[in-house]
């Protein structure tokens, strides 16, 4: 799953350098843990890691053709999904479907603060 958010992070971001520790960062996980899911990306196909010249010890980490259709093909079957899902649902009603949660969303949030 983590992998998942990973490349996603990565397409969304594919414009910009994204190092490890961004992506530690990002997801609250430690080094170890990171290093040891891009060690299996990476050998997977969907990332690869280079090497920065002012700073050797700093990697990139990009998204591979792999990668990027991977998570293309994701977002289709999701847009899919979504529209069956959808189905018989009018665009009124789906707009207060995402305003309720959306409130909701700001209630819960109300409540992790406490």
């Amino acid at each position: 799953m983590m992998h998942g958010w990973i490349i996603r992070y990565l397409y969304e971001n594919r414009e910009q350098d994204i190092f490890q520790k961004d992506i530690e960062q990002r997801f609250a996980v430690g080094r170890s843990t990171v290093t040891n899911l891009l060690q299996l990306m990476e050998k997977k196909g969907f990332v690869r890691r280079e090497s920065v010249k002012q700073d050797a010890r700093l990697k990139k980490v990009i998204l591979t053709e792999k990668g990027i259709t991977s998570q293309e093909s994701f977002e289709d079957i999701v847009e899919h999904i979504e529209e069956e899902l959808s189905e018989g649902i009018s665009e009124e009603e789906l707009h207060i479907f995402y305003k309720v949660l959306d409130q909701i969303n700001q209630n819960v949030k109300k409540y992790e603060v406490r």
